[in-house]
């Protein structure tokens, strides 16, 4: 009898998260989508992404001698711009609840808070994928026709850009993923110190900020070690398709780097909301 009753607990309970956990999705997907910055941060991260890519591709130019650039990271280069934008819009996902006092009400419907916290990654993530994704795509689009133009020819071994290409696949697969891992850096330090202002300081300086120490230091050995663990150093040599051997740290080996920064940051940001008062 206890072992049934047992059982039947054990249901209840589960059935009872899952539907904590739909009501969240539900929920957070409705203040995502009807928030004003939502839509202009989204549109406005494709359009830096792809703007920036394109600028690059036409300033590059590359002559009849070669230049050894990595085309594929060129015509990605707006993604280091982009994660700034996306950055912004997950820490608003939090902060701007804590800003209104809408982080109350949140909890009082949902109060498991690593729920919240869950749906809260779990909607982050389906829309940055799928803003990452367009991103990426008219990006590497844009460079296959601009890059032909400056010398990026077969003539110089430069395939036209294609993701029928193993290393261009992976390269645009990681910069997507590297894009969902700020953002959930942003979501994890919000939740952390819920002051915008606050929080997107820290993620910027962490992205911009650790290259800049990197470049100060003067011993090449620290400055590799530095590399390798700076969340944007690290992260983008995903982008990479030649000179392999020259990167501080592997690509996905960097994407890994950046996933752990994600994981701490969720980490302390659920530690915190779990203990604090809302």
């Amino acid at each position: 009898m206890s072992l049934l009753s047992g059982a039947r607990l054990t249901r209840t309970a589960d059935g009872a998260w899952r539907g904590d956990f739909g009501r969240a999705l539900r929920a957070e997907w409705t203040k995502l989508r009807t928030t004003g910055e939502t839509g202009r941060l989204l549109l406005l991260a494709v359009a830096l992404t792809v703007a920036v890519g394109c600028g690059t591709a036409k300033a590059v130019k590359c002559p009849d001698a070669g230049c050894g650039q990595d085309a594929v990271k060129l015509a990605l280069t707006g993604v280091t711009v982009g994660q700034a934008v996306i950055a912004v819009l997950a820490v608003l996902a939090v902060s701007g609840e804590y800003g209104t006092g809408m982080i109350r009400t949140t909890l009082m419907a949902v109060p498991h808070r690593i729920t919240v916290l869950t749906a809260k990654a779990t909607i982050l993530t389906t829309v940055v994928l799928a803003c990452g994704t367009a991103a990426v795509l008219a990006s590497l689009l844009a460079g296959r026709y601009i890059l032909p133009g400056n010398g990026f020819t077969e003539a110089h071994a430069y395939a036209p850009l294609s993701l029928a290409d193993g290393p261009t696949l992976r390269a645009a697969v990681g910069s997507v993923l590297y894009l969902v891992l700020i953002a959930l850096i942003g979501l994890g330090v919000a939740t952390a110190v819920r002051d915008a202002a606050s929080a997107i300081g820290i993620v910027l300086g962490l992205l911009y900020l650790f290259p800049v120490v990197t470049r100060v230091v003067n011993d090449p050995e620290w400055q590799r070690h530095l590399q390798q663990i700076s969340p944007m150093t690290a992260g983008l040599a995903v982008q990479a398709t030649v000179h392999l051997h020259e990167l501080p740290i592997g690509p996905w080996a960097g994407l890994g780097v950046l996933a752990t920064w994600a994981a701490a940051a969720l980490l302390v940001g659920s530690l915190l909301l779990h203990r604090r008062d809302a």
